[in-house]
């Protein structure tokens, strides 16, 4: 099958989303990159960052102000690429029918059986929220694929019904070209604007910039897989057979780093990316309140035995490296912004 000449991105604004523009910008630079964004959470500041740090100057990709679902007036009848990172993200969202009509709703069933028909490649984003508490997750071992299933908030359940669709049409069409991935906690640059949704290292690095002690829940040896975004960008190009393998196996994978990283850990590093001896700015616990702690995950760890084999993807950065490298990267910002 030929690579195809357009590939769209859903949520294209957002933080992954304009990081996948970016990378598909510098991938395929002939093709035509179009993202489309109701800039609701997502910024043009994200994009301008993502083609400012792939080295490509400004930005190029083409740009659609619309809900995603205006996507189905773009795909026609001929195969493209499409990245499907559009979402209600925010777990805290509590509106059961809006989460998964935006999610997980009838759009999101048409443009599975338009991808099997027609013959386009595409990658959505799914979650590590679709495991809830796993038993794996009081024994501390990395999540298999089938531990999956008992969401513990209504967007892990939403994640879930788009992979159960996903399911459906793939085992009518086993050829049909679909990656789901199960994203872990993404951390790294263009998720500044996401607000109470960033990852703890941007919070924790944010804290210690303004000369604050970093908070974590107590005790914080809690654990997650920390995973940078450009690893994630790259699983994404690899979903679309733009990696090691151009013959991906469709299906769901987890995409992590495949390392638990504790909090403590995490804020150790952030302190070693912005200069900070290990004993400065001591860390300040506190209680997590009851509200959270209905659906917190103390720990998760992806297995990536099967995104390995299946996409032929490994994750190249070392969390607390990366964690390290992006704190110092976070301060540098800050000080060119003063």
């Amino acid at each position: 099958m030929s690579e195809p000449s357009t590939y769209i991105v859903t949520g294209g604004a957002g933080f992954v989303g304009s990081n996948c523009c970016a990378a598909l910008s510098k991938a395929r630079p002939d093709a035509q990159i179009i993202c489309i964004d109701d800039f609701r959470v997502g910024t043009f500041r994200n994009l301008i960052e993502a083609y400012a740090r792939h080295g490509l100057g400004a930005v190029s990709c083409e740009v659609v102000a619309q809900d995603w679902t205006y996507l189905h007036t773009l795909i026609g009848d001929r195969p493209i690429g499409i990245v499907h990172m559009a979402a209600i993200t925010d777990t805290t969202v509590e509106d059961e029918a809006q989460m998964l009509d935006d999610n997980a709703g009838p759009a999101w069933d048409a443009l599975l059986e338009a991808t099997a028909e027609v013959g386009h490649r595409l990658v959505y984003a799914s979650s590590a929220a679709t495991y809830g508490t796993p038993p794996q997750a009081a024994e501390r071992v990395a999540f298999p694929l089938d531990a999956a299933g008992t969401p513990d908030n209504i967007y892990g359940f939403s994640k879930w019904v788009m992979e159960n669709a996903h399911r459906r049409v793939q085992a009518a069409d086993t050829e049909a070209w679909i990656v789901g991935l199960r994203f872990f906690n993404v951390f790294g640059p263009g998720e500044s604007n996401k607000g109470a949704m960033a990852s703890m290292a941007y919070k924790l690095a944010q804290q210690m910039i303004a000369g604050q002690p970093p908070k974590l829940f107590a005790p914080g040896n809690q654990a997650r897989d920390q995973v940078y975004v450009d690893d994630v960008v790259r699983c994404v190009l690899a979903g679309l057979g733009l990696g090691e393998r151009t013959d991906p196996i469709p299906g769901v994978y987890n995409l992590g780093s495949g390392r638990a990283t504790s909090f403590n850990a995490l804020a150790d590093a952030v302190r070693q990316g912005l200069g900070l001896a290990s004993g400065e700015l001591a860390t300040e616990y506190f209680d997590m309140p009851e509200s959270v702690r209905r659906f917190y995950q103390d720990f998760t760890l992806a297995d990536m035995t099967q995104t390995e084999h299946g996409l032929g993807f490994l994750p190249a950065y070392e969390p607390q490296n990366a964690i390290a490298e992006y704190a110092s990267y976070l301060q540098k910002r800050a000080g060119d912004k003063r």
